[in-house]
């Protein structure tokens, strides 16, 4: 099944258990995203600048839809976060098309402190650029905005963090609510990130159009943890990510797990068991189904990687998704006690891999063709 297309079908789904909540209603623009809205759009014209924080492995489809019509590109800086989950030379290239867009744009890791602390100099810079301007010496303001779970709140407090160390400033810290799960902030918070001039950040809710009409937009969104999983369901999403793993270059990478473990004997295998039983008996005990550990992860790699490498046939075709998902049982250690529960849990555990970067590192839109 091409990747385009369980996309789509995955969008309307989306759309479809969304719009099913209810007359008038839609299962992810509560009241409060309403009300946060109309708190934005009045802040907007008052602030000194707006960083847009968008998702770099979705560029286009985390933009901001509140900020279609802003049209001050001096005061607007796109601020790609999560750039570490991002793959790299694609990212480049969505600097160089926001540059020719007359865009300002800025890739950074919220849990970064170095790449947080280039932003601020960044910021800060940007800021006596816009007082010399306006000959103005007072306090600035930076409003973020931006989608649920591109990680505002995260930026925020790690912006606040790091220039309070820079200013020397002592007394008690302040924390924007951060939560893995989307639309956890619910108001506007203010928190102070430089001195002379003194500058805050001011940390809003995460806010979505109130109907997404792209099916594939909604898929990518969804893929990314924005929109929650039960709009679409992880084995849908699991099965979309495989078939975005299958096209990609990623899982080239981990050949040399494949060849690494061939070129070990069976004897090789036994000396080591026995030469470290002990810590192997600890490895069992502690972690035999935690798939964050590392030994688990490489073993989910070379699986992928042997799976994919061995299937004869299009990486395309929809028998590969099942052949992946039978050999991350073993894989992932789930128990065949059910069907249905194994293949959940294992949907869950790729979506996890996948959204922390474990799985390698994608941009799941492309760079818009000229016309």
């Amino acid at each position: 099944m091409a990747t385009a297309t369980l996309a789509r079908q995955i969008g309307r789904a989306i759309t479809k258990a969304t719009n099913s909540t209810g007359p008038g209603r839609n299962g992810w623009f509560s009241p409060h995203m309403a009300a946060a809205s109309r708190a934005i759009a009045e802040r907007i014209p008052l602030v000194d600048l707006v960083l847009e924080v968008r998702d770099a492995r979705i560029p286009l489809s985390s933009a901001c839809d509140q900020l279609r019509n802003y049209t001050s590109s001096s005061k607007r800086i796109i601020v790609m976060n999560k750039m570490d989950l991002a793959n790299h030379s694609q990212l480049k290239d969505w600097m160089k098309y926001f540059e020719q867009k007359n865009y300002i744009s800025y890739g950074v890791n919220a849990h970064n402190k170095e790449s947080i602390q280039q932003l601020l100099n960044f910021l800060q810079a940007r800021v006596r650029e816009l007082k010399k301007v306006d000959h103005s010496s007072h306090t600035a303001t930076i409003l973020l905005v931006g989608i649920p779970n591109v990680g505002k709140s995260a930026l925020a407090n790690s912006l606040h963090r790091i220039g309070r160390i820079s200013a020397a400033e002592k007394g008690k810290l302040k924390h924007a609510t951060v939560s893995p799960q989307p639309s956890e902030t619910k108001n506007i918070t203010g928190l102070k990130i430089a001195s002379h001039p003194n500058i805050y950040v001011l940390d809003t809710p995460g806010v979505l159009p109130s109907h997404i009409l792209d099916d594939e937009v909604c898929t990518k969104l969804a893929l990314t943890g924005t929109i929650q999983d039960c709009f679409a369901g992880e084995k849908e999403l699991a099965q979309c990510f495989l078939s975005i793993l299958n096209r990609s270059d990623e899982y080239k990478k981990w050949a040399k797990l494949s060849n690494s473990e061939n070129e070990r004997s069976f004897a090789d295998r036994n000396i080591e068991c026995s030469t470290s039983s002990e810590m192997g008996m600890k490895r069992k005990r502690q972690y035999p189904t935690d798939h964050t550990q590392d030994f688990v992860v490489h073993d989910v790699r070379r699986t992928l990687f042997e799976v994919i490498s061995s299937f004869d046939g299009n990486v395309e075709d929809e028998r590969l998704i099942e052949e992946e998902f039978k050999a991350m049982h073993a894989a992932f250690q789930v128990p065949l006690e059910s069907e249905h529960y194994a293949q959940n849990k294992i949907a869950a555990k790729l979506l996890n891999l996948f959204r922390t970067g474990r799985l390698g590192h994608y941009i799941l839109d492309s760079i818009p063709r000229k016309l």
